[in-house]
């Protein structure tokens, strides 16, 4: 069975929920919803919290989704199951489940359609299903483009850069807080969660490396981690910070195209696994990614332009793990390759 492509006016995109990295990986599924369905009303659901498509990524999406929804109450609890159906009043021709457990994705299925794709229970409930053999790829990105390919027919390939049209003032607020000449590294020691942090007085050591090697270091980081600027200034006088640079800087806020403009001024950098790896992967800014908790391999940031350091090489998951020995190493062979800013 295929679903006609023709004949489809609407289509639900069920998520859970929608991070920055998340968001930046799931451009492409989102822009190919839009080539795959040109005609229908296309609605992204993000059922157990916020999604940045309908918050700093909105201008991302506008040519491709229609709606957002947030907190659809879809994912948060098995008792859903026996509750009114989700989005009462509401029918979908085409609904696409992007979650992998199964009683999930059966609440899902109870929003009204007539076609629904799931990738849970080995496409169990998915009115289409894929060829014999097919094995589901590690990278949710990967996974994502799959269903829209089982869903549309269609073939998308797996982009290997994102190519954004980032405004041309946060380029010029960019060039006026990283001015041509040196050569600069960026620090992102933040995440959205502290197990994924490497520890912030070997990232400070480390910028003290990069430092004496001629390079001037940039440390980006988040609201979440602002009580850190103290520590860092004291620590490192000529480090710069130019998502807290004074009012016209805080005027670009935490814009995710903001930083990556900033990315673009970068010879390079070295991240957690965090939404900033993702921004600093799309400016296409030479990366070294360091990971514990997290599995690189189902969230790989956009470019072929990556070192990852693993805790796991080291005995264990926690980022405590990595020497800051080795990352020096990896940074100061990115650095005799790097050219200045």
């Amino acid at each position: 069975m295929s679903i006609n492509r023709e004949n489809i006016r609407s289509v639900l995109v069920y998520v859970g929920l929608d991070r920055l990295g998340d968001g930046l990986l799931k451009l492409p599924f989102a822009r190919g919803l839009r080539i795959a369905f040109p005609n229908a009303h296309l609605t992204w659901f993000a059922g157990k919290e916020t999604s940045v498509y309908a918050g700093v990524l909105a201008p991302l999406v506008a040519d491709a989704l229609d709606d957002v929804i947030e907190y659809g109450g879809v994912g948060l609890h098995p008792s859903e199951l026996i509750k009114p159906r989700p989005l009462k009043g509401c029918r979908f021709d085409l609904v696409i489940d992007t979650q992998r457990i199964f009683w999930t994705s059966l609440s899902a299925w109870r929003i009204r359609h007539d076609q629904f794709i799931s990738p849970a229970a080995k496409f169990l409930l998915s009115s289409v299903k894929p060829k014999i053999g097919y094995k589901s790829p590690k990278a949710m990105q990967r996974q994502m483009l799959d269903l829209l390919e089982i869903a549309s027919g269609m073939t998308f390939e797996t982009p290997t850069k994102l190519n954004l049209d980032i405004p041309q003032p946060h380029h010029d607020m960019a060039a006026d807080l990283l001015p041509a000449g040196p050569r600069y590294i960026g620090f992102a020691p933040g995440s959205g969660g502290r197990p994924k942090c490497w520890p912030l007085d070997r990232y400070i050591a480390l910028a003290e490396m990069a430092e004496a090697s001629g390079a001037v270091p940039v440390f980006l980081i988040g609201p979440q981690e602002e009580e850190w600027a103290t520590q860092i200034k004291t620590a490192l006088p000529n480090a710069l910070l130019p998502l807290q640079h004074g009012n016209r800087a805080r005027a670009h806020g935490y814009n995710p195209l903001f930083t990556i403009a900033l990315g673009t001024r970068l010879s390079g950098a070295v991240s957690n696994d965090s939404g900033i790896a993702h921004m600093l992967a799309v400016a296409g800014t030479p990366l070294i990614a360091l990971y514990g908790p997290t599995v690189y391999e189902k969230f790989p940031p956009m470019t072929d332009a990556i070192t990852v350091i693993r805790a796991e090489t080291y005995g264990s998951r926690e980022m405590t793990a990595i020497p800051l020995d080795d990352v020096n190493q990896a940074l100061q062979t990115l650095l005799a390759s790097a050219p200045a800013s």
